[in-house]
């Protein structure tokens, strides 16, 4: 089992690096392997069972496009051939076509998906997220300065029942196709979404995935899903 953390010095806003930090005491006999901006990728030449990225400063947005975009056709072979990716927060917009500043100006993105971000850094958005798919509740939380707009009908993450989607106007949130998941969620995710851990998990191979600290880490789960349902999120 092999996993890339790509950027993990630059890409660890919000303290996401721990859904790594989480999956390692999930997964211990599992190889992480952390690439730095300054490395290429192994995933260009090796078979990976997950690639990891988390989210980043609109300036680092701008590096790991930089860094990324000569990949772009290695990176569609790999979602086309159903390796897993999750990439959280800010993360899934430098796959899209383009990031628009708030004076018009536009930055390119890689564009393996029919999607745009568009920035508003005098207004930040925070706000709980609830919803549901594959069979899980979703709890979770969004911070950001930027949202995503295009049509993800048939190409969205989850549900949502609580909150809002890859923009205010939307119900849909993050983008998926085949195994790769990009989600505007923070939390992080793989700890405050245990089921979607244990999904995860198995989408690798892992027969009967065990969680680290499962008793404590469900009770957590279950408690919040409670206090979500019950809050003001709309």
């Amino acid at each position: 089992m092999k996993i890339e953390v790509l950027f993990s010095e630059i890409c660890n806003l919000y303290g996401d690096i721990q859904n790594i930090s989480y999956l390692k005491k999930c997964m211990p006999d599992a190889e992480f392997i952390e690439t730095s901006l300054d490395e290429e990728p192994i995933f260009l030449n090796e078979d990976v069972n997950m690639i990891y990225l988390g989210p980043m400063t609109e300036r680092t947005q701008e590096k790991v496009i930089k860094k990324l975009m000569p990949y772009k056709e290695r990176i569609e072979e790999l979602i086309n051939n159903n390796t897993i990716f999750l990439f959280t927060g800010n993360a899934l917009e430098i796959l899209g076509k383009y990031i628009e500043n708030e004076d018009g100006s536009k930055i390119d993105g890689i564009g393996v998906f029919d999607i745009y971000s568009k920035r508003d850094m005098m207004h930040r958005y925070y706000g709980e997220v609830l919803g549901e798919e594959l069979g899980i509740e979703f709890v979770g939380f969004k911070v950001t300065f930027s949202f995503s707009y295009g049509n993800n009908e048939n190409a969205y993450f989850f549900n949502v029942k609580k909150g809002i989607g890859l923009n205010k106007e939307s119900k849909l949130e993050g983008i998926r196709k085949n195994n790769f998941i990009g989600t505007y969620l923070i939390g992080p995710i793989l700890i405050t979404n245990p089921l979607f851990t244990k999904y995860l998990m198995k989408l690798m191979g892992v027969k009967n995935p065990k969680l680290a600290f499962e008793e404590e880490i469900m009770d957590a789960y279950y408690d919040r899903l409670e206090e979500f349902k019950s809050n003001r999120i709309k």
